[in-house]
C-alpha cells in the first residue's frame, strides 16, 4: 500500500479548503469545493487499490487472481455523480444570486438575512 495518493489526497483537500475560506467570489468557492470533493476520489481510490490486482471482471480470470475491490469503484463513480450534481446546483443558485443582487461576492448577498 502506497502512500501517495493519501498525501495528494491531503494536499487537494488543504488547497480545496484555503480556497473556499479564502474566496470572494462564488465560482471559486464553488470550483474550490470540487477541488476538495476530488480528494476524496484519491482516498477511496487509495484504499480499494490492489497492487498487481486486475479488473472486477471476473469471467475470464482465475479464482487465485488478485482482484480490486468493486466496492470503492462503485462509490467513486457515485461520488462522480453526486459531486456533478451539487456542482450543478450550486452554480444555479450563483447564476440566481447574481441576477439577483448584481455580485457574486458573498460579502453583497448580506441582505439574505434579512
Amino acid at each position: 500500500m502506497s502512500f501517495l495518493p493519501f498525501a495528494v489526497a491531503a494536499w487537494l483537500f488543504v488547497i480545496g479548503l484555503y480556497g473556499i475560506v479564502s474566496s470572494n467570489n462564488l465560482v471559486r468557492t464553488i470550483i474550490s469545493l470540487t477541488v476538495v470533493q476530488s480528494s476524496t476520489y484519491l482516498v477511496l481510490l487509495g484504499v480499494g487499490y490492489v497492487s498487481g490486482g486486475k479488473g472486477a471482471i471476473f469471467a475470464d480470470i482465475t479464482q487465485v487472481s488478485k482482484a480490486v475491490d468493486p466496492v470503492v469503484q462503485v462509490l467513486v463513480l457515485t461520488d462522480i455523480v453526486i459531486e456533478a450534481t451539487v456542482t450543478g446546483l450550486l452554480l444555479a443558485l450563483a447564476v440566481q444570486a447574481h441576477k439577483r443582487f448584481g455580485s457574486l461576492d458573498p460579502h453583497d448577498l448580506r441582505a439574505l438575512r434579512d
